[in-house]
């Protein structure tokens, strides 16, 4: 081979390790499975240009899988189509053409819409549709009904998004409650957190749900703790669309917002403990010790003491092991340490409380 042809296939090479580098690799999310559950982490609120979106439908599979979530939906507007003269109204047609992007990907794609009428009573994803068509009706309580006759799942979208006011719980909501046809809330939406969709979810039992909405590009190449899209951790008993409804009518989520995690007890508590790990003391001098302590997950804990024991503050970053000092009376008994862990939100303002016991 002479020096061009050589010069030639170094570049080609260069060209192709450069593109593996790039769009065609997955950063993956770090949450551990729990109960006997596996943890899932999907985001079912996202746009393309077939309503308001900027991006064709397989991009959106594309950045998905580049950023590391399991499952998505594309929920386009029914009612609001700004690029209706160049693309053909056909409601499905977003999700058609991102089917075979995310078969590729391993990406469990769920068919979607927003139901968009103005607030109130608000916006409503439907997601687990057989076909979005027949939710374009002027009644906005047909088309819920008509989209609950498929067996859809049916969430409430930013809630407070135009004040509290307007987002206010009314008669229609009350009517969809007692029908049925509302199963979820989004607490949170993209950058903003809903105290009154949080409080509502505990008192009605309705699913949790954090999402993107996503509009424009997503130019993220990875999900970091600092910086990622809004999303849900689903706790399924298999890895599909299927898995993910059942899951999600259970209402075994939790959402990912920001540097916190948002859910119910019952869920959180088992998140922590499968997150964190304690090694024994392996060093003790006089009243103090010394330990490891580890976090697997994508998301820092941060603790504020409730009891006696431990330093005041504390925080353990994502994936990393922490090396804690303790002064305490006794160096040779058990320690039990009492905390609250303040970015995982039980209720609005509300920790996780969590006893801790050192051998």
């Amino acid at each position: 081979m002479n020096r061009s042809m050589r010069n030639l296939s170094l570049l080609l090479i260069g060209i192709v390790l450069n593109s593996a580098q790039g769009d065609e690799i997955r950063r993956e999310i770090h949450f551990p499975d729990i109960l006997g559950y596996k943890t899932l982490v999907g985001d079912m609120h996202m746009h393309t240009v077939f309503s308001d979106g900027d991006v064709w439908p397989p991009v959106r599979v594309e950045e998905s899988w580049r950023q590391g979530l399991d499952l998505m939906a594309i929920t386009d507007h029914i009612e609001y189509l700004p690029h209706k003269d160049d693309l053909k109204a056909d409601h499905n047609r977003s999700h058609e053409l991102a089917t075979e992007t995310a078969a590729k990907c391993n990406m469990l794609l769920i068919r979607g819409a927003e139901i968009t009428r103005d607030t109130p009573p608000g916006h409503f994803n439907a997601i687990f549709l057989r076909d979005v068509n027949p939710l374009k009706v002027p009644d906005f309580l047909e088309a819920i009904q008509r989209a609950n006759e498929q067996g859809a799942f049916l969430f409430w979208n930013h809630q407070g998004w135009q004040g509290a006011e307007r987002g206010s719980w009314r008669d229609v909501h009350t009517k969809m409650y007692e029908n049925g046809w509302l199963h979820g809330m989004e607490v949170c939406n993209g950058p903003s957190y809903y105290p009154d969709a949080h409080r509502w979810c505990l008192e009605k039992n309705l699913t949790m749900l954090g999402n993107s909405d996503i509009h424009d590009p997503d130019l993220r190449k990875e999900s970091m703790p600092g910086d990622h899209r809004t999303m849900t951790l689903v706790f399924v008993k298999e890895r599909s669309v299927a898995g993910v409804q059942e899951a999600l009518k259970a209402g075994r989520t939790a959402v990912w917002y920001q540097d916190q995690l948002i859910g119910r007890s019952e869920y959180l508590a088992p998140l922590l403990d499968a997150s964190v790990q304690i090694d024994p003391p392996h060093f003790r001098s006089g009243n103090h010790l010394w330990l490891e302590v580890r976090n697997a997950s994508h998301v820092p804990i941060r603790a504020v003491r409730a009891g006696a024991i431990g330093p005041a503050e504390a925080i353990l970053p994502p994936r990393s092991t922490s090396l804690l000092e303790l002064r305490v009376p006794k160096p040779d008994e058990p320690i039990d340490l009492e905390y609250t862990i303040t970015n995982f939100l039980i209720a609005p303002e509300a920790g996780l409380p969590v006893k801790i016991r050192i051998p």
